[in-house]
Parts: structure tokens; C-alpha cells; sequence
């Protein structure tokens, strides 16, 4: 028999779902006031490279707009056409961040190597530029530990994707402020060395999220640590005697599980539908399950 339960109104709770917004707009609010304010340093102190860290933050303003329309969708109720709700919202979205930070980062790395194999005589920049970059930098690391905070607190691969969106501008500002320096000290080389090893970490972290979310729209499993505690939750379940043909599928930061309950023969239907009620309530309490779909065997 399967328990059929109708799934929660909304996926999360109202909690979480107005955390994950309130950290989106102060990363929303941050690279405004980051990208107007490094892009006038840039224009009055010649530094090139503060105007193209205003172009990273505005890349980073476009990630925060794809997490609130993810937020938004991927919390609303089942329906008519998606009958398990619409976390893979979050998985696309995740899907579409990793890109953007793998784009970012091999355009990092091909900007770098034309500025080592093209050298360009160096441009005096006024000191104030590397205050503006060091202030930049800072911002950007207070955002991201605040970000990662939030999303580890809220469970959200979305948010840890956007949070480490958020260290890849930090990152930037770092090597603005290595080639501001080095400017400065009449090494202009720095700038793009340290752009190109920067580059390759962005790049390598947007293909780790690009990849993860791809799996994860692909069905991909829980792991075998998660698969074993949802196991023994059943398992502990009074009545249960067994459990076989135990399946999971990832949809956003929740798992969707099918298991085969073994319960002792001589037990009426609805005494076997119980047993697999509590089963079903005892694992989605305590586990980040959406959904389990459980069939009743006798032993």
C-alpha cells in the first residue's frame, strides 16, 4: 500500500524562505553602492583595474537577481504541472551561477595572459585607488561570511553558490589591489599574474557547482552517510521489520524517497498503513525530505 500524504503548502519554511531573501538583498544593496563607488575611483584615479572590478560586482548583481527568482519560484506550491513543488528551481539556478562564475573566471585567465604576452607601459594611478580596492575587498568578505552563514543556517546550495559568488569578487578586489601595489611600486606585472591564478580558482569553483547542480537535475541520489540515517530512521520505527528497494533523488536541497516497509504478516491493512504513516512523518521530521512514497510488504 502507498502512504500518499499531500505534500507541505510551501517547500521550506516562511523562516528560512525570508533569511534566504534578506541576505540576497544586502548582497543586492553591497555591490551597488560597490560598483558605483569603484567605478568613479576608477575613471578619477586611471585605474583600470577598478573599473573592471565594477563590471565583476555588476556580474554579481546578476547572480543576486537569479537567486531572488529562484527564491521566489522554487517556494511556491505544488500544482496541477508539478506535483512535488518546484525546488529544482534551485538546481537550475545553481546550474546558471556555476556558469557565470566559470565564465568570469576564463575570462579572468584570458585577460591576464594578454596583459603578460602584450605588456602595456605602465599608467601612474593615485594612491587613493588602493585604499578604494582594500575597502572593496573587505566589503566583500564581510558580505560573503555573512552569505555563507545565512545559507549554511538555511540549508540552501543556492545560497552557498551565490555566497561564494560574492568570495570570487572579494578575490578580485584582491588582485586589484596586488596590481594597484605593484603599480605603485613600478611592477606592473603583478596585476596580471595574480589575475590569472585568481581566474583559474574562479573557474575551477564555477565547474564544481556547474557540475554538482547538473547532477542533481539528473536525479542523483543522497549519499550513502544520508541513505544510512534514513535507513535507520525507518528501521527504528515500532512495527518495522525490515526495509529493501530504499531510493532517493535529490530535488533542490531536498530528497524525494521511495523504500519498501517489511512488516509482520498477520497485521490487518489498516495496521500496516499506520506503521507506514509513522514511518513516512518519523523521516520527513527529521531528515530534509519533500516526500516519501512507501509500499508495505509482509514478512
Amino acid at each position: 500500500m502507498d502512504a500518499l500524504n499531500a505534500i507541505d503548502e510551501e517547500s521550506g519554511s516562511p523562516e528560512q524562505g525570508k533569511a534566504a531573501q534578506r541576505s540576497t538583498w544586502v548582497s543586492v544593496a553591497v555591490n551597488v553602492v560597490l560598483a558605483l563607488a569603484q567605478a568613479i575611483a576608477g575613471w578619477l584615479t586611471h585605474s583600470q583595474g577598478l573599473i573592471a572590478d565594477s563590471v565583476h560586482s555588476l556580474s554579481d548583481l546578476a547572480s543576486d537577481v537569479v537567486v531572488l527568482l529562484a527564491l521566489r519560484h522554487s517556494r511556491k506550491a505544488a500544482d496541477e504541472d508539478h506535483h512535488y513543488g518546484h525546488q529544482r528551481y534551485e538546481n537550475a539556478a545553481s546550474l546558471v551561477l556555476g556558469l557565470l562564475l566559470f565564465v568570469v573566471g576564463v575570462g579572468m585567465i584570458w585577460s591576464a595572459g594578454m596583459k603578460i604576452s602584450l605588456p602595456q607601459p605602465a599608467v601612474a594611478i593615485a594612491p587613493v585607488a588602493l585604499w578604494v580596492a582594500l575597502g572593496s575587498l573587505l566589503a566583500k568578505e564581510l558580505l560573503f561570511r555573512y552569505m555563507l552563514s545565512v545559507a549554511e543556517r538555511v540549508r540552501s546550495k543556492l545560497l552557498v553558490a551565490n555566497a561564494w559568488h560574492a568570495r570570487s569578487d572579494a578575490a578580485s578586489s584582491f588582485v586589484v589591489a596586488v596590481g594597484i601595489g605593484g603599480n605603485l611600486l613600478g611592477l606592473p606585472l603583478f596585476d596580471p599574474i595574480a589575475a590569472a591564478i585568481v581566474g583559474f580558482m574562479v573557474a575551477k569553483t564555477g565547474w564544481s557547482f556547474l557540475w554538482e547542480a547538473l547532477h542533481d537535475l539528473t536525479d542523483r541520489a543522497a549519499t550513502a552517510e544520508e541513505t544510512e540515517r534514513i535507513r535507520q530512521e525507518i528501521l527504528g520505527t515500532p512495527g518495522i521489520l525490515g526495509v529493501h528497494d530504499l531510493r532517493t533523488r535529490r530535488t533542490g536541497d531536498l530528497l524525494l524517497v521511495d523504500a519498501h516497509l517489511e512488516v509482520e504478516g498477520t497485521l490487518t491493512v489498516e495496521q500496516g498503513h499506520q506503521i507506514a504513516v509513522e514511518a513516512r512523518q518519523r523521516v520527513m521530521d527529521r531528515h530534509p525530505v519533500l516526500n516519501m512514497m512507501t509500499h508495505v510488504d509482509p514478512r
